[in-house]
Parts: structure tokens; C-alpha cells; sequence
């Protein structure tokens, strides 16, 4: 089986996320390309040289530019904050290697569309972060679409809500700065919504959307009893029109109390409907027309070895994957796009770059109370 140089950048939580994802892809799938755990690279030589010995890393770096430039790495997986995602990934493009990218895939449009023409011109092969995409339970949802069976899909709820900022006590970040982040609750969780909005109904036309930061200053890290003001949303609602005419809803916060994982949506369409919610995501529930006097509800399909990539874990219905395993059908897509398949290499940075482009309408609709077109 032919090896693939992986160089990875960062070690925070999905560096970690991305690390077990290329162990694991080739034994899980087979795939016909196998990662070699090359070089890792983060700031903190303490964290790298301990991550890079977990894993089993050729080599570490607190350099990320040693990184792109040794000529064994083939991949270049970026894992660190968004405002670090345009400098990279374009390094990594010019000097001619594939990218893997943490979502948002860049902190504007502009950008998006500069990183995404910079890699078609150079022929590369990228992949951008969005793994609740490869949930099989997701995948099951877009073919029972594909097919027809709740007929024409006439709207779409989604809804990501966490409350990992929900305390007031939680301190001030990058995450809430505008020249860092980005976006707050919109970018860096609305963007997993809006990508399944996508996937499932269809390209958005236009959106009129409503921004609000709730929690308008946070701790000073650097400074006991000191406050900084946060810069970006920390909810943010939006209604949509889809190209195919459906309507639908588009919702995220950061303070949601209670929210863990709450990456939720419900497709109606003309014959039937489909809901789903990631706090249990080994789960999907169908109605159809067909079901309305033999059931009167919805029925509870549990994920299993007959729904996409489900069974390369798991011979067994009813014994569940997980978040990290949704990364592993990521790679393994991104293996296989690599090795050829270029269906396989979705979402990658055109698709980002589409899903940047609503997310800079909507902060344009917030601004100007209106509805604006994509």
C-alpha cells in the first residue's frame, strides 16, 4: 500500500481529532493510500514534542513553515485558529501540497475565493473540516432525498447550539475578536449547519438574518478583574430561500444553555419528512405519506451496517459511532479523492468558499435589516 506524508498543524483539540482520524483510516477502510505520520508542528514545544511522541510522529516543529517545506509531506493539515487558515493553506498550495482544512474555511469570502482559486490553479486536492457531513445517518438522509421519497423538499430547519460560552466567567479569546475569529457563534458552529443546509436542500439564494452578541464583555485573561469587550455574535437567526424555491430557517448560539451537541435539523418535504439531532446521532427519523394511518408518526431508524461506511466499524446495528469516527470517513474521503475519486473530495474549498459567501450575506443582511441575495 503506498504511504502518504502527513504534516499536521496544531495540537489543540482537532489536531488531536485529525491525528487519530489518518492512524486509523487505512486499517478501518482499506484505503489504497496509507498516512505516514510525517511532522507535526505547533508553537508550544513543550505540547508538540509530547504530542509528537503520542502519536508517533516522524518529527516535530514549532515552525509551521519547516512544516510545508520538507518535501516528505504530501498532506498539510491545518488545525489552528481561522485567522492562521489563509497564510497556511496558501503556503501549503504554492509549495504544491494537498490541504485539509479545519472549518470556517477562511475568516471572509475574499479570501475563501483567493485560497480556492490559488488551489485549482495548482491542480492540488483539499478538504475542508465539516465531519458532521459524514455522519452515515446524514448520508442516509441524503440519498432517502435523492430518491424521492418525501418528495419535493419544500423547507429546512437547522439548528447548532452549544453552550460552551454561556458562562460569563468563560475569558475573553480570540474567538471573540473580529480580526481572529471572524464571525463568533456564526462562523465557527452556524457554519456546520448552513454546510448541511447545503448538502441536503440545496444552494441557498438568499438570506435575512438577525446577529446579536448577548454576553458584551468577558475577562481579561492577562488582566485579574479586567473586562474586553466581545466583538463578534454570540447568536445568530437566519431565514433562508432556497434555490429550488423551499424555504427554510437557519439558527446558532454559543450560549445556549444546556446544549451540548445540538446539531439538529427537519427536512419537509411534499410526501413525507426527516429529522435528526447529533446529540443522538446514531439515529434518523422518517415520515412518510404512506406511514399517515399505519404509523401516525415517525419511525426511528438506528444506523447499522447497511447505511454508508458504517459497517468498516462495525458488523453490528445498534452499537453506535462516534464524533471521531465521522473524521475517519473524512480522511478516508479525502484518501480517496487523493488516490482519484474526485466525488469523493467534498466538501473541499469551492464548497467552503460557497459556504463563506452566506455567511458574509448574512452579516450584510444583519447590517442592513433586509434580505440579501447570495
Amino acid at each position: 500500500m503506498p504511504e502518504i506524508g502527513i504534516g499536521l498543524i496544531g495540537t489543540g483539540f482537532m489536531g488531536k481529532c485529525h491525528a487519530m482520524a489518518f492512524q486509523n483510516a487505512a486499517s478501518v477502510f482499506n484505503t489504497a493510500l496509507r498516512p505516514r505520520l510525517t511532522v507535526v508542528a505547533d508553537i508550544d514545544e513543550a505540547a508538540v514534542s509530547n504530542f509528537a511522541g503520542q502519536f508517533g510522529f516522524g518529527r516535530w516543529t514549532t515552525d509551521w513553515t519547516d512544516l510545508i517545506n520538507d518535501p516528505h509531506v504530501d498532506i498539510v493539515a491545518i488545525t489552528t485558529p481561522n485567522f492562521l487558515h489563509k497564510e497556511m493553506a496558501l503556503a501549503a498550495i504554492a509549495a504544491g501540497k494537498h490541504v485539509y482544512c479545519e472549518k470556517p474555511l477562511a475568516l471572509t469570502s475574499e479570501d475563501a475565493h483567493e485560497m480556492t482559486q490559488a488551489a485549482e490553479r495548482a491542480g492540488v486536492k483539499t478538504m475542508v473540516g465539516y465531519n458532521y457531513l459524514k455522519n452515515p445517518a446524514t448520508a442516509l438522509a441524503r440519498e432517502i432525498i435523492a430518491s424521492g421519497e418525501i418528495g419535493d423538499v419544500v423547507h429546512f430547519r437547522g439548528i447548532h447550539n452549544e453552550d460552551y460560552m454561556a458562562d460569563p466567567a468563560v475569558p475573553h479569546s480570540w474567538r471573540c475578536t473580529r480580526d481572529l475569529g471572524g464571525t463568533g457563534a456564526l462562523g465557527d458552529i452556524g457554519s456546520h449547519i448552513i454546510s448541511i443546509a447545503l448538502y441536503l436542500a440545496g444552494d441557498i439564494r438568499a438570506v435575512n438574518a438577525q446577529m446579536q452578541t448577548v454576553i458584551e464583555a468577558r475577562p481579561d485573561p492577562a488582566s485579574p478583574g479586567a473586562a474586553l469587550p466581545v466583538e463578534n455574535d454570540d447568536q445568530t437567526h437566519a431565514m433562508v430561500t432556497f434555490e429550488s424555491g423551499a424555504m427554510g430557517t437557519v439558527e446558532c448560539s454559543r450560549i445556549a444553555q444546556g446544549r451540548k451537541m445540538h446539531l439538529a435539523y427537519e427536512v419537509t418535504g411534499t410526501k413525507g419528512s426527516i429529522v435528526f439531532d447529533q446529540e443522538q446521532m446514531n439515529e434518523l427519523h422518517l415520515f412518510t405519506a404512506a406511514d399517515q394511518h399505519r404509523l401516525g408518526g415517525f419511525r426511528r431508524i438506528l444506523i447499522g451496517p447497511d447505511h454508508p461506511h458504517y459497517g468498516a466499524f462495525c458488523p453490528a446495528p445498534g452499537h453506535s459511532l462516534g464524533f471521531n469516527d465521522q473524521k475517519v470517513i473524512e480522511v478516508k474521503c479525502l484518501l480517496d479523492g487523493i488516490n482519484g475519486d474526485e466525488t469523493a473530495l467534498y466538501p473541499g474549498f469551492r464548497a467552503g468558499y460557497e459556504i463563506e459567501k452566506i455567511i458574509d450575506a448574512m452579516i450584510r443582511s444583519d447590517a442592513e435589516q433586509a434580505w440579501v441575495q447570495v
